[in-house]
């Protein structure tokens, strides 16, 4: 065989693939660090749940990251949970079932005729597709048929979920459990959400905050929500006017009134950029978009005013939202 005739040996280009990859994934990481960084200025918005109450960098498991649209809907599902009555460990459960089925988005397909936060199918009886497409319905449905197994906050995540949903994949609810616990924490314990800025540039409607959060309230006799406040000058000077929407517990609540008013205040920061809500106040802490680097702060710390003498303080009992004029 003539030597022309013999192949050429392939050059070996590994090494400059790998550098060339390398350096892609270098870009599109310092791509999201520069978005994250512009974030006052309008970046990618996104939401951080911590499982701790703590602000800081994440480590320990402590700390769960989302989309503010995500961040919206696990609280709805984490606030439909509360105010039925339902334990930490049914909240859970519904938010891992959600995080699988749809990745905490309220999708209008799936396979077949599933639809919604939960997938669920309206030729099995979960609803009509315009029902099953409500978050608040689709999470107090869940709730609901979950309340019916026996004994079920004792079971495993995957066993409570499966017997709920009839999925073909029931251990791939498993893989989110560590990241739900995380958001039940944020919602309805210790800990809490924050949602970077920057403030909302358009208005607000407190009239759309004060009827959602009357559907999330159900027919929990916890809270009230009294005639809405007239308008008032924001806290810093050259601020939009704001509306206020106030809900108040009623005495004797006691631990359940606690839970209603912590995930009635982490739900106004989830949906605050949707919703133009400008700053949140429960419990001895505020959150105000875009400022203090978007964290919750304690009542007299810098940057949240000073206890009684800050007008936007919530006092015992209290949640108090301010929507942007």
């Amino acid at each position: 065989m003539p030597q022309t005739d013999h192949p050429r040996p392939r050059r070996r280009r590994r090494p400059l693939r790998w550098a060339a990859g390398f350096l892609v994934l270098v870009a599109v990481a310092g791509y999201f660090v520069v978005q994250r960084a512009s974030n006052d200025n309008g970046g990618v918005p996104y939401c951080t749940a911590s499982a701790d109450g703590k602000n800081g960098a994440k480590g320990g498991g402590q700390f769960d990251e989302v989309s503010p649209e995500q961040a919206a809907n696990a609280a709805t599902i984490a606030a439909v949970g509360v105010s039925k009555g339902m334990p930490d460990r049914a909240v859970t459960i519904a938010l891992a079932t959600a995080m699988q089925e749809s990745a905490l988005r309220n999708l209008d397909h799936g396979d077949r005729d599933s639809l919604g936060l939960f997938q669920q199918r309206p030729s099995q009886g979960w609803g009509t597709p315009d029902q099953i497409m409500d978050p608040v319905y689709s999470a107090g449905i869940f709730y609901d048929r979950l309340a019916e197994i026996k004994g079920y906050s004792r079971l495993p995540l995957t066993v409570a979920a499966q017997k709920v949903q009839l999925s073909g994949f029931p251990q791939a609810y498993a893989k989110h459990e560590p990241e739900a616990t995380v958001l039940t924490a944020a919602f309805t314990g210790a800990g809490h959400l924050t949602c970077t800025g920057p403030a909302p540039v358009r208005a607000g409607d407190p009239a759309k905050v004060r009827a959602q959060l009357t559907r999330l309230l159900g027919k929990n006799p916890l809270y009230t929500l009294p005639a809405e406040a007239a308008g008032r000058a924001g806290e810093n000077a050259g601020a939009a006017n704001e509306s206020e929407v106030t809900l108040v517990a009623k005495p004797g609540g006691a631990e359940q009134a606690a839970r209603t008013g912590q995930v009635l205040a982490q739900w106004a920061v989830a949906g605050s950029r949707e919703l133009g809500i400008t700053r949140v106040s429960y419990g001895g802490r505020s959150w105000v978009a875009g400022k203090d680097g978007d964290r919750w702060r304690e009542l007299g710390a810098a940057g949240a005013g000073n206890g009684a003498g800050d007008p936007g303080a919530a006092a015992p009992g209290q949640v108090r939202i301010f929507v942007r004029g």
